[in-house]
């Protein structure tokens, strides 16, 4: 019973799609877009973050992909600061956002000043002073903007000591979706 009510919404999604494709067919070939060469994320505090805000900003260099922050409302010290696999800053706790983003599949957590595999979302530490203002300001070779957009950067509650499994950082204080910047 099921499946034959199923059909008719089946045969006209399938002509939807088919429609679809001829009128882009006949709107000539595919427009190309340039690779990125900025991305922006703005911070978005957790239920627990306070007032942190702030924009990470990533533009492309010879040298890789330079990644800046600029942070408010930061409780002082260190702070655990990565991309993760997900751009999704729904829950109130930060965890919508997933785990660290991994996709050479590297499984190890690192200090990213360090040589070794790591994941390639590991950031390391942002440090706040007093007065709650924390900036960052590194190059990356190995971090593509095109490969990291849409994905989240967490700023965790605590400093990222580069243990097993993923730096003992503790629970989110603030989530950003990365997303292309303006200038593209």
């Amino acid at each position: 019973m099921r499946t034959r009510k199923l059909l008719p919404a089946a045969s006209a999604a399938g002509a939807v799609v088919a429609l679809a494709t001829i009128v882009a067919s006949a709107q000539g070939p595919a427009m190309k877009m340039d690779a990125p060469t900025k991305a922006v994320a703005v911070l978005i505090p957790t239920k627990s973050g306070g007032p942190i805000a702030g924009t990470i900003l990533f533009t492309k260099t010879e040298k890789g992909t330079r990644v800046q922050a600029d942070l408010t409302g930061v409780p002082a010290g260190k702070h655990g600061f990565h991309i993760h696999e997900f751009g999704d800053a729904s829950s109130p706790d930060g965890k919508a956002a997933g785990n660290h983003f991994d996709p050479k599949m590297a499984k190890k957590h690192g200090d990213p000043s360090k040589s070794d595999v790591r994941h390639l979302g590991d950031l390391g530490n942002i440090t706040a002073d007093d007065s709650g203002k924390a900036t960052y300001d590194s190059t990356y070779e190995d971090l593509p903007i095109d490969v990291i957009l849409g994905h989240g950067v967490v700023v965790h509650e605590k400093a990222d000591d580069y243990g097993q499994p993923v730096g003992n950082a503790g629970g989110r204080l603030a989530v950003a979706v990365i997303g292309i910047g303006k200038g593209m």
